[in-house]
């Protein structure tokens, strides 16, 4: 299942608290691209806050995953998860329409 991430920096965080923590963060975001969970990564454009797109089972291992990213673990941010499904829109294009007798 696709899994959009969105991040949430916590209220009261400071940039020093962040400092120590940005090479391990990215290097587990690597672990976690390498194996397929994290499948495409990307920053805001209008703030400094990730948005991932997530390939897992379920709500609850996205949940487990980036909770081992150590900015996560330390509570200095969070991510809304939405589950996704495929677009089913395009089926209109291939069934008939609906007879109106």
């Amino acid at each position: 299942m696709k899994i959009l991430a969105i991040e949430k920096e916590t209220a009261g965080t400071t940039d020093e608290q962040f400092g120590p923590l940005l090479r391990p963060e990215a290097e587990r975001a690597w672990e976690l691209y390498r194996s397929g969970v994290i499948r495409e990564l990307y920053f805001r454009a209008d703030r400094e806050e990730a948005v991932l797109i997530l390939e897992c089972r379920d709500i609850e291992e996205a949940s487990r995953a980036l909770d081992s990213l150590p900015l996560v673990h330390n509570g200095l941010i969070s991510f809304d998860l939405i589950p996704l499904v495929p677009y089913p829109g395009f089926e209109r294009l291939f069934r008939p329409p609906p007879s109106s007798i």
